[in-house]
């Protein structure tokens, strides 16, 4: 039990995926610019990124190391995360419209989140179990969501404040992830167990 709380607390504050990996990146900048969209971009990227860490792990404990395929690890996974996104989007459209359309953008977008990928492969690299894989993507997903939602308060509240003309936009917005960045940082030193 020690194990899994270690893993949740060390994967949303301590190696935070945007913050600590710099996995992310593109959705974070790109989709912060209100609360609602960032929020919103926090669940999908939750769901996906557990149900593509489960059968990604699945298909490598089961079909790649088997038949010594884990060479085609990456591309297996990319084809598998994109097949996934595209499934999940077909299914939402015809068993939840409202669920589908409240998505909207942000289920194409996930199929290109680097971040998707990276939890897959890290998993992998950590030699996690299914569990401890699961709960690392769940764990990775509320650190994203998390950290997409604080900067999204913080873009809004920019928008109020009176910005130099050559710093507004993409440059305060930039800044102000560094800061928190350093901020995050503060949590590097936290060990558990």
């Amino acid at each position: 039990m020690l194990e899994y709380i270690s893993i949740i607390i060390t994967a949303i504050f301590v190696n935070n995926i945007v913050f600590a990996q710099f996995l992310g990146i593109c959705p974070f900048i790109g989709v912060s610019r209100k609360l609602s969209s960032a929020v919103g971009m926090g669940a999908a990227v939750t769901f996906v990124m557990v149900l593509a860490t489960t059968v990604t792990w699945l298909l490598q404990s089961y079909v790649l190391d088997p038949l010594g395929l884990a060479f085609m690890q990456t591309i297996v996974f990319i084809l598998v995360i994109a097949a996934l996104v595209q499934m999940l989007e077909i299914i939402l459209k015809k068993i939840a419209p409202a669920l589908y359309s409240a998505l909207g953008v942000f289920l194409p977008l996930i199929t290109t989140n680097c971040a998707v990928l990276g939890v897959a492969i890290e998993v992998i690299r950590k030699s996690y179990n299914l569990g401890e894989s699961v709960v690392y993507a769940f764990a990775i997903a509320v650190g994203f969501t998390m950290a997409i939602s604080i900067f999204a308060g913080i873009r809004e509240q920019l928008t109020l404040a009176s910005v130099p003309k050559a710093m507004k936009g993409v440059p305060i917005a930039l800044i102000c992830a560094g800061l928190l960045a350093m901020a995050f940082m503060g949590f590097s030193g936290i060990k558990i167990g």
